[in-house]
């Protein structure tokens, strides 16, 4: 009878175990790895520039964003704009100014320097983000803007492959021409043009 009591017992826990074995919610998948980040590796943004005569020129801004269009760093702005001239001057790299929230920055001195004088320039990133730590592996997108003259600007932007092999690409430039009270729009032949020619950016793994 002892023995009958017992294996009817654990016969009622077997099946108890199954009811709640049968009502347990399924597992959740696991979520997907981070993706891996870059730990060595720096991306040099190249270009010549040729200083212009006269006045409201001789602005350009030089920044990184991920493929999404998420702001990353500043590497260089030209201290005229970047310390303030963008209130009184808002024709002045104003994508750089609005996309770096520049109206909100706390360290403008860190990025900043006057006009250069020399013609060949190049700015390093060194792959890492807001916070300091490595980005991770993927797409950047490089950007170099250029005020011509008052209204008429340049805008250089490519993209750069970080955490692969080095590679070497050429920015694609527009221009944007437009006319102002004190200044008629440029065109294609506009001496303005050479100030910045072109752009490169390297990755070095």
């Amino acid at each position: 009878m002892k023995i009958y009591k017992s294996a009817a017992t654990f016969a009622a826990i077997l099946a108890l175990l199954f009811l709640c074995a049968c009502q347990r919610t399924p597992l959740e998948a696991p979520p997907p790895p981070e993706p891996a980040r870059s730990e060595a590796g720096s991306v040099a943004i190249s270009f010549d520039f040729n200083r212009q005569s006269g006045y409201a020129s001789n602005q350009y801004a030089v920044w990184i964003e991920d493929n999404q269009g998420n702001f990353i760093t500043t590497l260089y702005a030209t201290r005229h704009t970047a310390a303030g001239g963008y209130k009184q001057r808002p024709d002045s790299i104003p994508l750089w100014v609005e996309r770096s929230d520049l109206a909100n920055m706390t360290r403008v001195d860190a990025i900043t320097g006057p006009t250069p004088q020399v013609i060949s320039h190049s700015y390093i990133w060194d792959c890492r983000g807001a916070g300091g730590g490595p980005v991770p592996d993927g797409t950047y997108r490089f950007f170099v803007e250029g005020s011509l003259r008052w209204k008429n600007r340049v805008l250089f932007t490519g993209e750069i492959e970080v955490g692969g092999d080095a590679a070497t690409v050429e920015a694609k430039a527009e221009y944007f021409y437009e006319g102002s009270v004190d200044q008629p729009a440029l065109d294609a032949s506009a001496e303005e043009n050479s100030m910045i020619p072109s752009v490169t950016a390297t990755y070095t793994p």
